[in-house]
């Protein structure tokens, strides 16, 4: 069973890997996991960690009281929190296996992602437009990773998320895929629904070259008319799904 001093440990990689838990910071955060108790009830595995003046506040409406509850100090919270002013609520969550394949899911492949931030928002918009997948290659940023997490706003805990995924696998796994580069077919081309799966790239370096070499048939780019060499991937994902769920 982990300690406090597992808890600190856990802002670094090698031991949310180690211990399969991470860190979950904020009041906001905590309700969503109570939210999604309901789809995941392998996360009644996680506990809470309250400070005693956030508990003499009152707790808020939708807290996860069926979760296993800490009292700790202000002291011990901010050794735990990677922001510098901590709400005095945090949550230790096991790392989950993704939830099976359902019918008609898509799954949004991303390579070498580096930007917490531009992960976190994607995974919120994934989570958002619903029956989408995850798919990180190796390299990319750790999804876990305290700034990841807070920028998905509560959707690391229910979208289907699965890491080192090698390019080599797409072609197993898909009979179809689809990446988005700067030349291609508009998204309003009636095949762009079609693929079961859509990569997107490094924000500095793309796609690869061989992977745009053995899907010429397959480019999809989203066309501007402004002066911009090229659009934030959080941004082109969004707009992406959009364009999928779009009747």
């Amino acid at each position: 069973m982990l300690k406090l001093d597992d808890f600190k440990k856990l802002q670094q990689k090698k031991y949310r890997q180690e211990y399969g838990h991470y860190l979950a910071e904020g009041e906001h955060l905590v309700l969503e996991l109570g939210k999604a108790l309901t789809h995941r009830p392998e996360l009644s595995r996680a506990r809470v960690l309250i400070t005693h003046e956030y508990a003499a506040a009152g707790l808020p409406a939708g807290f996860p009281n069926t979760l296993e509850l800490d009292m700790v100090s202000a002291k011990q919270m901010a050794q735990l929190c990677d922001t510098h002013t901590p709400q005095g609520v945090i949550a230790i969550v096991p790392v989950l296996d993704a939830a099976d394949p359902q019918v008609n899911e898509k799954s949004v492949y991303l390579h070498e992602i580096q930007d917490p931030g531009n992960l976190g928002t994607i995974l919120r918009s994934l989570a958002w437009f619903g029956g989408f997948r995850c798919l990180l290659s190796p390299g990319c940023v750790d999804p876990y990773n305290p700034k990841v997490v807070r920028a998905s706003m509560g959707a690391i805990f229910t979208v289907p998320l699965e890491s080192d995924i090698a390019l080599q696998q797409l072609s197993q796994r898909f009979s179809r895929y689809a990446i988005l580069d700067s030349k291609g077919l508009p998204l309003t081309h009636p095949s762009f629904r079609s693929f079961e799966c859509y990569v997107f790239g490094n924000e500095a370096r793309g796609i690869p070259a061989e992977l745009r070499a053995s899907s010429q048939d397959a480019q999809f780019t989203i066309a501007g008319h402004g002066h911009m060499e090229s659009l934030n991937v959080a941004t082109a994902v969004n707009i992406c799904t959009y364009e999928l769920c779009r009747h």
